[in-house]
């Protein structure tokens, strides 16, 4: 049974930082492309970042230079330090895992930034 379970969102203000986890198990995390999507009120869920097995990282181009994904596959867990929030990252974020066309998402995390 695969499971990934987030943590580390909360209320923060503008400018503040979190940092988001992801732990999975039922998978086999080294190899799978992990990622972090977000969806707010009202808007589609959309990509954050992602990182592959191979520890390439891709952002949305909204949050580059304030956001960093990285991975420890010892321990199964995504990680997502978000830096210099703004209202706009309000949203839950979701942990994402994809491979060879087996994909899954966590329940989400609300992340609240106020102005």
């Amino acid at each position: 049974q695969v499971q990934l379970v987030e943590s580390g969102g909360g209320l923060v203000q503008a400018g503040g930082s979190l940092r988001l986890s992801c732990a999975a198990s039922g998978i086999t995390f080294s190899r799978n492309v992990m990622g972090w999507y977000r969806q707010a009120p009202g808007k589609q869920r959309e990509l954050v970042a992602t990182i592959t097995s191979s520890d390439r990282l891709n952002y949305a181009d909204s949050v580059k230079g304030r956001f960093t994904i990285s991975r420890d596959n010892a321990k199964n867990t995504l990680y997502l330090q978000m830096n210099s929030l703004k209202p706009e990252d309000t949203a839950v974020y979701y942990c994402n895992s994809a491979r060879w066309g087996h994909i899954y998402w966590g329940q989400g995390t609300q992340v609240t930034v106020s102005s």
